[in-house]
């Protein structure tokens, strides 16, 4: 019986050990000085810890381009449809706060000028505040240019060409060549932001204020509404009271060619001061002493003047200007007088080309850059960087 019961019977086979799955502990190294500092951390100090590694990634993740785009998207199709519900009343303050209270994640060393003082407080204003409701009045060729001047507002302030809340920088408006943008009078160059520019015609009536209520200065209109009615060519005018400018402009020598960037300016201007510019028949003789084609005019015992066909241009004309007024100063300072210096020969200058860059296999892959394109684009990251 116990035999045939036996034969029935199916034995199972030994069971065979599981695999060793390896677990996270097997791959700490207890030896390591890190897993024993982290070890050995109080409670209450790790999860401090934690909580920054995880404020960073928020921050990084709030500061990246997509969500910022993704988050102006969805504000402006909510817009589009004409309705504020609570929904995006938030989203509108979400964005308002990112553009004003984030700080930037790598922040560029500030040069000079009020706006090193604002960035070392974290009190950096966005170049760009046009948001929501308030950028949908603006087309997308002004809300451009809007951006570009007040960007080189802030630059002049960076390079310390700003003097208090005078001189001005205009920007024609590609869409009528009868306005122009200006800031207006009382903001410093480290306050004007794209929203702030007011918006003006040849004839002197302010067409939108911008977000202040302050006015405009008579005399810097006058003398950009000039340049503007007389040089259709001219997009962007600068007007700055440099000290080595200044001190140029008042030498009977003028601007002497001592300096590739004194060259690169081609034939300068030049005008008698008469006082403040208020005076319309003084506005027809600037008109004759720029001339039709010249960049550059000098105000004598006054200051600087330089003017662009686009805002680069412009940029890269006062630049090399103010420049070149400080080569002079220097060395008129060290070399006792303008007999001792030598001189270049304008006839013999050849300006850089604007050709595009070539690879290394002969072709060229680079975009043609107009004149202040590649210098003022630089400067701009500089200040994407900044926070600003």
């Amino acid at each position: 019986m116990n035999g045939d019961s036996g034969a029935g019977v199916v034995t199972a086979p030994p069971p065979t050990t599981a695999p060793h799955k390896e677990r996270y502990f097997d791959r700490v190294d207890e030896s390591n000085p890190e897993y024993q500092r982290e070890r050995n951390m109080a409670p209450d100090l790790r999860q401090d810890f934690n909580m920054m590694e995880q404020k960073k990634r928020v921050s990084m993740i709030l500061q990246s381009p997509a969500f910022c785009e993704e988050l102006e998207t969805m504000i402006q199709d909510q817009l589009k449809k004409g309705k504020t519900p609570t929904s995006l009343l938030a989203l509108q303050q979400i964005a308002d706060f990112m553009s004003t209270s984030m700080p930037s994640m790598y922040p560029a060393a500030p040069q000079g000028g009020m706006a090193a003082l604002n960035m070392s407080l974290g009190m950096v204003t966005p170049v760009n505040d046009l948001r929501g409701s308030d950028s949908i009045s603006y087309d997308k060729g002004e809300k451009m240019l809007r951006c570009k001047l007040a960007a080189f507002y802030r630059l002049t302030d960076l390079f310390g060409w700003s003097q208090l809340i005078y001189n001005h920088l205009t920007v024609r408006l590609n869409t009528d060549e009868e306005r122009f943008l200006i800031v207006p009078f009382g903001l410093l160059y480290s306050e004007v932001t794209a929203s702030s520019l007011v918006r003006m015609n040849l004839q002197g009536e302010i067409v939108d204020r911008g977000s202040t209520n302050l006015g405009v200065n008579k005399a810097g209109f006058v003398l950009h509404s000039a340049i503007y009615s007389s040089r259709p060519d001219v997009k962007c005018i600068v007007h700055v009271h440099t000290a080595a400018g200044a001190a140029v402009s008042a030498m009977k020598c003028g601007l002497l060619p001592i300096s590739p960037e004194a060259l690169s300016l081609g034939e300068v201007s030049y005008h008698d001061y008469q006082g403040i510019l208020l005076d319309q028949e003084e506005c027809a003789l600037i008109q004759r002493n720029l001339g039709p084609t010249n960049k550059v005019l000098i105000l004598r015992n006054h200051g600087l003047v330089a003017i662009g066909e686009t805002v680069e241009e412009a940029f890269y004309y006062i630049h090399n200007l103010v420049t070149a007024c400080e080569i002079q100063v220097r060395t008129l300072a060290s070399a006792g007088g303008p007999d001792n210096l030598v001189m270049l020969d304008p006839s013999k200058y050849k300006s850089r080309p604007r050709v595009p860059e070539v690879d290394g296999d002969g072709s060229s892959t680079q975009p043609k850059w107009q004149i202040g394109e590649q210098e003022f684009e630089a400067f701009m990251r500089i200040q994407s960087q900044s926070g600003r």
